[in-house]
């Protein structure tokens, strides 16, 4: 059948209602990273209900929905896990009960990213209802953990449940733009060491806080020397936690530490990235340790999946024929040319792309600013918009860039 854009946009907007319900029944869920054993559950009860071929949860605890059974695998993801709540002083809703009127949905998880399931999941009835079939086979993921340790789920997927698309639609918010790359980052610990003694003596000692001193101000200038990327941007770091350890609040401290979030810019590797902050003359002369965390938290079925906390940048060309589908999938639905950029934050593209190779490209409803924000938003259209974009994204892919196989 021929895809007609026109009916497509049509039936988004019928089920505006039904999606914006679905998101709110999410939103009402608390699901943390490494808690979302609950709304993994509601989210496959609305699969199984408006009819999607397969639906399973691997061993991770990730949702796993297919519609068809063509030979060309597309994937559409989204993280269904959020931050937490923070001030609830800051929040006007409680940010679970939440707030809709015929505009907006405010609630925890609403742009980040729960917004882009709800419309991925209506998206699929569109395909189904208007038999927009076609050679392909549509995966839909609801992935765990990528607040906690972004690119793990789909480490997962690719390396145990072998699956490999041939491109994957990240839902993260991007405000109905395409965006087709992003920064990368690592998070990096730097300590020094020091002698203890009584506080009233200090000089019997050897204060390792004091030996961070230099360290941080060395870092804080490397920060603004670092490599700028014409479409990414510029490399950056800050310092974002700081531990000691002491004896006591009478004694001279015997060992200091640092967390760094360093994102990285095209170019810029883990060891590259490590080897700048070894190469500061204050490092050197304090002789602290610059290494990288790893990650090995279990997800809420239990499984640990161990990683380093390195999560390179990625992009893919805007002739690219992932970008150039939606692009043209755009320009059908809303007879305009999209706005084509990148996400300032991390996504799982980290690992689709940055570490397999596997084309990302990203739409999605809600906005970047409203992630881990307080009053936390999302705008209906938007929902519409996305979900009418994600059923038409398949077939136009198969139709018109695909290669045979």
């Amino acid at each position: 059948m021929k895809l007609n854009f026109e009916k497509v946009f049509e039936k988004a907007e019928e089920y505006k209602p039904a999606i914006s319900k679905f998101l709110r029944d999410m939103i009402a869920i608390p699901s943390a990273s490494r808690q979302e054993a609950n709304v993994i559950e509601r989210i496959q009860q609305e699969m199984e209900a408006v009819g999607f071929d397969r639906v399973n949860v691997d061993p991770m605890g990730n949702i796993l929905g297919y519609i068809g059974n063509g030979r060309h695998l597309i994937a559409m993801d989204a993280h269904v896990d959020t931050v937490g709540v923070g001030d609830p002083d800051q929040w006007e809703h409680d940010p679970y009960v939440g707030y809709e009127d015929d505009e907006i949905i405010i609630g925890r998880g609403a742009s980040d990213q729960e917004g882009g399931m709800a419309a991925m999941v209506y998206a699929a009835k569109i395909i189904k209802d208007l038999h927009l079939d076609e050679d392909y086979t549509l995966l839909i993921t609801g992935t765990v953990q990528e607040e906690d340790c972004d690119g793990l789920c789909w480490q997962y997927i690719i390396n145990e449940s072998n699956i490999r698309p041939e491109f994957v639609v990240s839902t993260e918010p991007t405000s109905c733009r395409i965006h087709r790359g992003q920064r990368g980052r690592m998070e990096i610990k730097v300590s020094t060491s020091g002698v203890s003694c009584h506080g009233s003596a200090p000089e019997r000692g050897d204060n390792a806080i004091f030996k961070m001193a230099p360290v941080l101000n060395e870092l804080k200038t490397l920060h603004g020397d670092l490599k700028d990327d014409d479409f990414l941007g510029k490399g950056s770091l800050t310092v974002s936690e700081i531990f000691f350890s002491s004896p006591s609040r009478c004694a001279v401290a015997d060992g200091c530490s640092i967390s760094i979030d360093r994102r990285l810019t095209a170019g810029e590797t883990s060891e590259f990235a490590l080897q700048q902050i070894r190469n500061l003359s204050a490092v050197k002369e304090t002789k602290a340790q610059v290494s990288m965390y790893d990650y090995a938290e279990p997800s809420y079925t239990g499984l640990v999946y161990p990683t380093e906390s390195y999560f390179p940048s990625w992009t893919i060309a805007e002739n690219h024929p992932a970008c150039q589908t939606l692009v043209s999938g755009y320009k059908g639905l809303y007879g305009k040319d999209p706005i084509v950029d990148k996400w300032t934050f991390s996504t799982n593209g980290v690992a689709i792309t940055g570490m397999f190779g596997i084309p990302c490209i990203g739409f999605g409803p809600g906005h970047e600013d409203q992630s881990h924000a307080p009053n936390e938003r999302t705008w209906k259209s938007e929902l519409v918009k996305a979900a009418a974009m994600y059923a038409v994204i398949p077939k136009t892919y198969v139709s018109k860039y695909s290669k045979p196989q």
